[in-house]
């Protein structure tokens, strides 16, 4: 059993597992992500023949994963050349989706976050979707001052990539958006910014 975030909002990943019970199953899949969804589903033929794979290889050199989840013979296999690309492919899946599927996906954390956050926004339990963090601990992180997103952050603090203030990454966890939360680090006093620490590689 995963140990309990010191955040209550901070999420854990409990790793992949089937749902024999599921109708149907949508797997998304990135990078490091393609290893934890063969070591699973290649146990179950049964499984794959009512399984929609959706994989983007992120940042990682994924040609051979991608040929491997192919390989494994899912009912369908949509190969996808960005995490963006991938998201909108998902979001259409779930948008045609049944009573009876189930939604899994596994990456990096920020990857994570975003196929959460699409099922959510499509009606899909949080707590119901089938999590597994896979390859790089980089953060999503939405700036709480300007709104925008900044992708794979892996230091704070760090300067926003859209109003470009110094924001120090809090631990505190936003389902519905998908992302962690950054705040100005230098509010009380100007300037006075530490410098940044890998805390996420």
């Amino acid at each position: 059993m995963s140990p309990q975030p010191a955040i209550k909002s901070r999420p854990i990943y409990p790793g992949l597992w089937i749902d024999e019970a599921a109708r149907r199953h949508l797997v998304a899949a990135e990078g490091e992500g393609a290893l934890a969804v063969i070591e699973t589903f290649s146990r179950s033929p049964e499984a794959l023949s009512r399984t929609t794979l959706v994989y983007t290889p992120g940042g990682s050199a994924g040609e051979d994963r991608a040929a491997r989840l192919e390989a494994l013979g899912a009912d369908a296999f949509h190969l996808a050349p960005s995490q963006p690309t991938a998201l909108i492919r998902l979001k259409g899946l779930l948008a045609t989706a049944t009573m009876g599927t189930r939604l899994y996906v596994a990456g990096g954390e920020g990857f994570i976050g975003s196929v959460v956050a699409a099922g959510v926004a499509h009606g899909v339990d949080h707590y119901s979707i089938v999590t597994e963090h896979r390859g790089s601990l980089a953060r999503r992180v939405q700036c709480v001052h300007c709104k925008g997103m900044t992708e794979n952050v892996t230091v704070s603090p760090f300067v926003c990539s859209h109003c470009g203030l110094n924001l120090f990454v809090r631990d505190h966890f936003s389902r519905r958006l998908g992302a962690f939360q950054g705040v100005v680090i230098d509010a009380e006093a100007p300037g006075d910014i530490p410098a940044p620490e890998e805390l996420y590689p």
